[in-house]
């Protein structure tokens, strides 16, 4: 296929192709959960979002090469495991398994790595001293050990900073605690290592500066070195991992190796649910099991997900989740009609018919104006008149772009009849007897006002019916 993914980098600001450095394989990392907890449809808005960006790469004929990390440990599982009185390991375990479960209902590609952050303590080490020994670190007087922001000059770059110290500063400001506040040459230096205290527990870990645990940005940066090198294709993460975490890396990557770190960023921006930011306190921090305990199927949240471009905020409401089914059951009902003329679905690994919703896909992942595209295409099917062949053709395609989009079709739901309200009713055979009786105004007067109230009527030879507009 002629069409290949573009997608804005964060970084250059421009949209740029994506093209696999080694010109055969296109590795790339995401970050992953905090598994303290269930993940919201925010965090799997993101998630969604990159998976649709791999099965389009993967689509056009590129084998691919995902990594994405979880986090298990930092202060929110620390904290959390205790007051659940589990241990670190067991309490970020069923986190996992919960996460995992919500991955494969959503219909998520597996990463081909899922490395942990306790798994790779010893790697995090290893970079912290390269990071002295280059002159880019120091251990502060508590044993915690600190990136010197001073000492690389390109830090802001990606999420372009004018004033970075009064930002780095507030930023810091906001989550510092008394314990390592003071140990540090500058406000604005983030920690590597966090030497251990009284409330972290039986969670630390021997290093050269004392027993404690690696920073939060620290994980990633030993993770994406140990599995996709110095350099590698493409970073992925929400928007709010911009600043401060992924400017750490970048820092800590580019301080410690020789090479340039991610050639290309995509970030995907905030889910807001009926107009506001999601919080416990407003009720509105939905998990999957929440929506489906109001009826709502994983594939629907899939469907609303997506259903925004992956750059612009989305609003989700429960009203979207019924565009969503309405929207599904059109897409069922089509491939049901074709699999009247041709049952046996064949695997495509072309659009087909639907080249044009494919073009706008590999177009920055343009998500909205595909489905548009390919609900345009569909409105103009005709089974009736389509051989076998053609039948073939559009099928085959439209479960290629199904594919590509990760949408698993549910079950075709029978609709319940309609009643007509006695007062529609009556207008409406008061309109066919002026029809029959040639009175034509009268029966466009009466036909405007059903219109009005939301009713249309189909005539036939014997008589009509009455349907919602």
């Amino acid at each position: 296929m002629p069409n290949r993914l573009t997608l804005h980098d964060t970084l250059t600001r421009t949209e740029r192709e994506v093209t696999p450095l080694d010109g055969k394989t296109l590795r790339f990392y995401c970050c992953g959960p905090t598994v303290y907890g269930p993940a919201h449809i925010g965090n799997f808005r993101t998630f969604v979002a990159q998976d649709i960006m791999r099965r389009v790469v993967e689509a056009g004929g590129t084998p691919t090469l995902h990594v994405r990390n979880i986090t298990d440990v930092d202060d929110k599982t620390i904290r959390d495991s205790q007051k659940a009185g589990q241990s670190l390991t067991d309490f970020t375990r069923g986190w996992t398994e919960k996460f995992h479960a919500d991955c494969t209902v959503l219909n998520l590609l597996a990463p081909h790595v899922e490395p942990s952050a306790v798994a790779h303590i010893p790697h995090q080490i290893a970079m912290i001293e390269k990071l002295i020994a280059n002159g880019h670190a120091y251990a502060g007087s508590d044993g915690s050990v600190y990136f010197r922001v001073a000492s690389f000059k390109d830090y802001g770059k990606l999420s372009h900073l004018e004033d970075r110290e009064l930002r780095l500063g507030a930023s810091e400001a906001a989550s510092a605690t008394d314990w390592d506040e003071y140990t540090k040459d500058s406000l604005t230096d983030f920690a590597l290592w966090k030497a251990r205290k009284p409330e972290d527990g039986a969670n630390y870990w021997p290093s050269p500066w004392g027993e404690g645990r690696p920073g939060w940005h620290l994980e990633c940066s030993a993770m994406i070195l140990e599995y996709l090198g110095e350099d590698f294709d493409l970073h992925s993460g929400g928007v709010d991992l911009i600043f401060p975490h992924h400017e750490n890396e970048i820092a800590q990557s580019c301080c410690s190796t020789h090479g340039k770190f991610a050639h290309h960023w995509m970030h995907v921006a905030h889910l807001t649910v009926d107009g506001a930011k999601m919080s416990k306190s407003l009720g509105n921090l939905y998990t999957l099991e929440d929506l489906a305990k109001r009826g709502y199927s994983a594939v629907e949240v899939r469907y609303v997900l997506i259903y925004g471009h992956y750059s612009a905020p989305l609003n989700f409401t429960l009203h979207s989740l019924d565009s969503a089914r309405q929207a599904l059951q059109k897409l069922a009902k089509a491939d049901r009609a074709l699999s009247g003329i041709s049952p046996a679905l064949q695997h495509s690994t072309t659009p087909g018919p639907f080249a044009e919703a494919w073009k706008l896909l590999c177009h920055d992942l343009n998500v909205p104006g595909a489905l548009g595209s390919i609900f345009g295409t569909l409105n103009k099917l005709k089974p009736a008149t389509l051989s076998n062949e053609e039948a073939t053709t559009m099928r085959g395609g439209l479960n290629f772009m199904l594919n590509t989009l990760g949408l698993q079709l549910p079950a075709i739901v029978a609709e319940a009849p309609t009643e007509v309200p006695a007062d529609i009713q009556t207008l409406a055979q008061q309109r066919w007897d002026a029809k029959q009786a040639k009175d034509w105004a009268t029966a466009d007067t009466l036909r405007k006002q059903l219109e009005s109230a939301g009713w249309l009527i189909k005539d036939s030879k014997e008589g009509f019916t009455v349907v919602p507009k």
